[in-house]
């Protein structure tokens, strides 16, 4: 496919995503790390650096890390270690930040997904682990700043992409998907709002073959409508300062939603200026390669692997399959819906429409839908044995998701939408209809096919819209010629 290109620029972003891990103590500290608790209240001596103090690994935390390279098709570092990443900020009590640099636990591995029917796939640099630091509050104080360290601590796994996407709708693809992969092996809950799933991108632009440009960091994206945002306007911004002639300064930006701008925080550091050095203090994280089998043989079926199965068993178009696996519960919907009903393409198509339309317009989940797989099986047999037509089945899913009834026998028979399938009074308004309409009749016969589907819908009209469509189709044309 050739790149798209932005006035005469290639788009060059990679991204940089802490997702934080869904442990229940912190990764060096028996700290809690539940969300809303009061300030410096889940902060223990550890977090804090007291003096003495000592760091011990989380095994919880780990084990996600591998759970997560096993999702990606990554290496499994047998042998990965620590060091001290040195800044110094108000909210990083130690003065440095437990990281992995030289050898990090997951190395390579891609994230594949669909823009459009178009496959594309992401490589991945690498996903480390370290710990968060905490929290500088600045809105509550007047003239002054408050430090909160309950997120001091806190399991991170940083995925590191190569920059490989062209456009920020491949970038929101991306980013997306990865939120879908992290959430559905359960290993963070994915609350972006919360800061349990931050996205950073690295923006760049250069003409086609040229190296790669200066990139500028837009940090803490916390939407994917503010991602997509703030993509596109330093995009534009980075191309209007090139043809301007102004060079581009590396940088940490921020997005301002308010303003639909992105704006420079600080000059951006290289991982010279952070001097990292080993940790004395953790010793080399070893993981046996029957450490790496066990959590593989423990692990729920991958989203990808699903929708393979999807296609396989169920003869479901790619793109329905991928749709389908957005999300476990959405999948698993699906599922009941396709085996209780025996018509998976249809279950699909009820699923990915009517069902996830009115999920949206009501801005709930596939968990709160009023109408259950159950019920949805039992709509879909009456539309495939031509109890129903659509048409008669969107009202009867009407009355399900209104709560008006929940049988859908009971709704077909109470609103009279059974259709008509009896050949027999089905013939004789055909014959009343066609002797009703000579003209339409005439231009048929001269090639028009818009006087056909006129003599239908005069048909479906005598029936009351109870007749089967493709039955009186069938019928018409037989007797027509």
């Amino acid at each position: 496919m050739t790149t798209k290109l932005i006035q005469g620029y290639e788009v060059v972003i990679g991204f940089e995503t802490h997702a934080q891990l869904s442990t229940q103590s912190k990764i060096f500290s028996r700290a809690a790390t539940a969300f809303g608790a009061e300030p410096n209240t889940q902060a223990c001596a550890v977090d804090l650096a007291l003096p003495g103090t000592l760091p011990v690994m989380n095994r919880g935390a780990v084990e996600r890390a591998i759970e997560f390279g096993l999702a990606v098709n990554a290496t499994i570092a047998p042998r990965s270690v620590f060091a001290r990443k040195n800044y110094f900020y108000p909210d990083l009590p130690k003065g440095y930040q437990i990281s992995q640099f030289e050898i990090p636990v997951v190395q390579g591995g891609s994230v594949e997904f669909l823009l459009g029917e178009e496959k594309k796939s992401v490589r991945l640099v690498r996903a480390h682990l370290e710990e968060d630091a905490g929290k500088s509050l600045h809105e509550d104080f007047v003239g002054q700043s408050g430090i909160d360290l309950n997120r001091a601590g806190t399991p991170l796994l940083e995925i590191v992409t190569e920059p490989d996407m062209r456009s920020s709708d491949e970038a929101v693809a991306y980013a997306k998907e990865l939120h879908k992969i992290v959430t559905w092996i359960g290993i963070c809950d994915g609350n972006m709002q919360e800061g349990s799933f931050r996205c950073d991108a690295n923006v760049s632009v250069r003409r086609p073959g040229a190296p790669l440009g200066t990139r500028r960091e837009i940090k803490n994206l916390n939407s994917f409508k503010f991602m997509q945002q703030a993509i596109d306007f330093e995009i534009r911004w980075q191309i209007e300062q090139i043809e301007d002639g102004h060079a581009i300064q590396q940088a940490t930006v921020l997005f301002d939603p308010d303003t639909g701008e992105t704006r420079a925080m600080r000059t951006k550091e290289d991982a010279a200026d952070y001097r990292y050095f080993p940790d004395p203090d953790l010793p080399p994280l070893v993981i046996a390669p029957d450490w790496v089998e066990r959590v593989r043989s423990e692990m729920a079926e991958l989203p990808r692997v699903m929708a393979a199965r999807f296609v396989a068993d169920y003869g479901l178009p790619e793109y329905d399959a991928t749709t389908l696996t957005q999300s476990k519960a959405m999948a698993a919907y699906f599922e009941a819906t396709a085996k209780a009903s025996g018509q998976p393409k249809l279950a699909s198509n009820w699923v990915m429409g009517e069902v996830s339309r009115r999920l949206n317009a009501q801005d709930i989940g596939i968990g709160a839908a009023p109408v259950g797989p159950a019920q949805l099986a039992a709509l879909i047999a009456r539309i495939a044995d031509d109890t129903v037509s659509n048409n008669a089945a969107r009202q009867v899913f009407d009355a399900l998701w209104s709560g008006d009834a929940s049988d859908v026998d009971a709704v077909i028979e109470a609103k009279g939408l059974k259709q008509m399938n009896d050949s027999g009074a089905l013939e004789k308004i055909i014959d009343d209809i066609i002797a009703a309409n000579p003209d339409n009749v005439a231009q048929f016969k001269a090639g028009k096919d818009k006087a056909f589907n006129a003599l239908v819908g005069q048909a479906m009209k005598a029936t009351k819209g109870k007749g089967n469509p493709q039955q009186v189709s069938e019928l018409l044309r037989k007797k027509l010629q």
